[in-house]
């Protein structure tokens, strides 16, 4: 299965994310944080016009794993200042789950990175993805609870990798 990488800017591959999204999104979130507030992120955070004022005005990199053509998954970063980071979004699709698409967009990524620190923000209930961070070396730095408007809340841990 041979994996190919390239940055999202095309209306094309950033219609192809936002279908990616939902598709995960409902798959995964509906237990965690119920479908009520998974469309309210979806829309807030993925719609097509979202997500490119977060590529072309909020300066965010997205990068997406291809497989066959077909995006596998995505993952958006951005640098916060000098040479710490930010990992806005990593997902793939639920479909391709363990089959090592998540951390080799990491590693492509941020192999050519010189950082010193990466955080992320994820849902305290979301154990496989915290799980998969802790294996690469990330660890809780704090509990944070954001309100996200519409009445909904995301709880949070901000997590850290220092290189």
């Amino acid at each position: 299965m041979k994996t190919e990488y390239r940055i999202i800017k095309t209306d094309e591959d950033i219609e192809e994310l936002s279908l990616l999204a939902r598709k995960t999104w409902n798959v995964h979130y509906p237990p965690i944080i119920g479908q009520e507030q998974v469309n309210y992120m979806l829309e807030m955070m993925y719609s097509a016009d979202s997500l490119r004022k977060q590529i072309f005005e909020d300066n965010n990199i997205f990068t997406g794993a291809y497989i066959n053509g077909k995006m596998a998954g995505f993952i958006s970063v951005c640098r916060t200042g000098g040479k710490d980071y930010f990992l806005h979004k990593l997902y793939v699709d639920p479909d391709l789950f363990r089959k090592g698409i998540g951390k080799g967009l990491f590693d492509h990524v941020f192999s050519g990175i010189d950082f010193e620190t990466i955080r992320l923000t994820v849902n305290r209930q979301n154990y496989k993805a915290v799980n998969f961070y802790f294996k690469i070396g990330y660890k809780i730095e704090k509990i944070i609870d954001i309100d996200i408007g519409g009445g909904f809340v995301m709880n949070d841990f901000v997590m850290l990798l220092k290189k």
